[in-house]
């Protein structure tokens, strides 16, 4: 029983059972796994009755494009569902008056912190496993390789890591959850769509700059490309198929045979790893915000009997 003392302290063990052990849980699950199985059908349906129906079968190319088709899908989910369960860790207890008790015991800052966001994306975790058996339709008509499976559910991880982080930041710096929630969820619009019409505004502006200047060569690569590697969307394609970062990065346009000067899902996990500890540092540190008043109080402390001695000379 050691090992599991070192790697599951109090904190993570409780907040384990009260995610696991509820039935709202298992509701959650069976609604997700539904909803993506019927997403599944759907695609199957919409094929079947349009060209690649005409033999009666799906073709390796249609089974790849569900494959995407529920990914991408997947993705909005995640982004949707991760901030509701990572924004309220910290606010929660603060509302509920436990946080004071929780930061005076033995748990440090970062125990607390980290047990938290793991508990809270070991759910989320478990939601996406589930889903496994839907993604195996695509498997049965080929085009997919198990190995682009694997990568696509390590970014997905990653996907819920960032936003958990943000969670969780949130929660410490804000006094109310829903507040959090809310500022979660803004940036994570930001992640997801802004950076991708901010994209789409500067593409369209370097190709009406090019074609208005009649210029006869272009660079090697386009910085419009770095915008893109800030999207979720952007990455998992590029995951899908390496040379959609060549397009992204207009590498075709200067007629050069060097491809992108890094993959979109490169650039993304590379950034975004810097957010997240950067995004973690931040919230361990604000999770005890007395320390400072503490300080100041003994220092006024220290001054006080000094201040009294002077004035009675």
């Amino acid at each position: 029983m050691d090992w599991r003392r070192k790697l599951i302290n109090p904190v993570m063990d409780k907040e384990f059972r009260l995610r696991m052990r509820s039935s709202r849980s298992a509701i959650t699950v069976f609604v997700y796994v539904l909803v993506m199985g019927l997403l599944a059908m759907g695609i199957i349906y919409v094929m079947m009755s349009s060209g690649a129906g005409l033999s009666g079968r799906i073709d390796p190319g249609a089974s790849r494009i569900m494959f995407y088709a529920l990914s991408i899908a997947q993705l909005v989910l995640i982004a949707f569902m991760t901030p509701a369960l990572t924004a309220g860790v910290i606010s929660g207890e603060r509302e509920k008056q436990t946080l004071n008790m929780l930061l005076t015991t033995q748990q440090s800052s970062s125990t607390i912190i980290l047990s938290k966001l793991v508990s809270s994306l070991s759910f989320m975790t478990l939601v996406i496993l589930a889903t496994l058996p839907v993604y195996s339709i695509a498997f049965l008509y080929g085009g997919v390789a198990p190995k682009q499976l694997v990568f696509v559910f390590l970014f997905y991880l990653f996907i819920m890591l960032l936003l958990g982080s943000l969670g969780v930041l949130f929660s410490t710096l804000f006094k109310r959850t829903i507040v959090a929630v809310i500022m979660t969820y803004g940036v994570g619009l930001v992640i997801f769509l802004v950076t991708g019409l901010v994209y789409l505004f500067a593409m369209g502006a370097v190709q009406t700059n090019y074609y208005v200047s009649g210029a006869t060569s272009m660079p090697d690569y386009s910085w419009v490309g770095f915008i893109l590697g800030l999207n979720p969307a952007g990455a998992l394609i590029s995951i899908f198929e390496p040379t959609f970062s060549d397009s992204v990065f207009m590498t075709r346009w200067s007629g050069q045979q060097g491809g992108a000067p890094i993959q979109l899902w490169q650039q993304f996990l590379l950034v975004y790893s810097i957010v997240i500890v950067l995004v973690l540092w931040l919230a361990i540190r604000y999770i005890r915000p007395v320390k400072r008043g503490r300080s100041r109080q003994r220092l006024q402390t220290d001054w006080e009997p000094q201040d009294n001695e002077q004035s009675d000379k």
